[in-house]
């Protein structure tokens, strides 16, 4: 049993037959899960050297504040659509049944920085890769991605090309 389990409930079907979806709401709502999960996090992303964390709309943006924090770093938003003000870059990419738009904000200084980006789920990678094709187009370098959750068995992290780690793993 991984460390984090406890944390982490499987539901059946949802949201959709066929599907077994991994909850992270009891973790986000554990004061000790939360203290495992930046200490396990920090461990882990020290490694990668990272100017900055990037997390994605919107649980990534729980661990990339609490994260940032944590190391003494800044944090970037990746949001959906219309959700920010300013100069914004955009990046559209395919789902199961359509597609999606990720964007940010166009940062002159991102140039040459090292970026990790973090977010709760890796499944397919699609999510996780538009993040990474924003941030590279600036400039910058993506040192690796982090998860709470890694559906193995759907080869997301194969699809990025970078350092991926994840603090749970299901094969299933």
């Amino acid at each position: 049993m991984n460390k984090f389990d406890q944390w982490i409930e499987g539901y059946p079907d949802f949201p959709k037959k066929g599907i077994l979806f991994r909850d992270i709401s009891p973790l986000l709502a554990s004061s000790e899960g939360m203290s495992l999960l930046k200490k396990e996090f920090v461990k882990v992303i020290l490694d990668f050297k990272p100017d900055l964390i990037a997390g994605i709309d919107a649980r990534g943006f729980l661990f990339s504040s609490l994260i940032g924090e944590a190391m003494n770093i800044g944090t970037l938003m990746i949001r959906k659509s219309g959700k920010l003000p300013g100069e914004v870059i955009e990046k559209s990419y395919d789902l199961e049944y359509g597609s999606n738009t990720l964007a940010m904000q166009q940062i002159d200084s991102l140039k040459g920085k090292n970026v990790l980006i973090i977010d709760d789920l890796l499944a397919t990678g699609g999510t996780m890769k538009c993040a990474k094709d924003l941030i590279e187009s600036q400039g910058a370098l993506v040192c690796g991605c982090a998860v709470v959750v890694e559906l193995s068995f759907l080869g997301g992290s194969e699809l990025l090309e970078c350092p991926v780690v994840s603090l749970t793993s299901y094969d299933d």
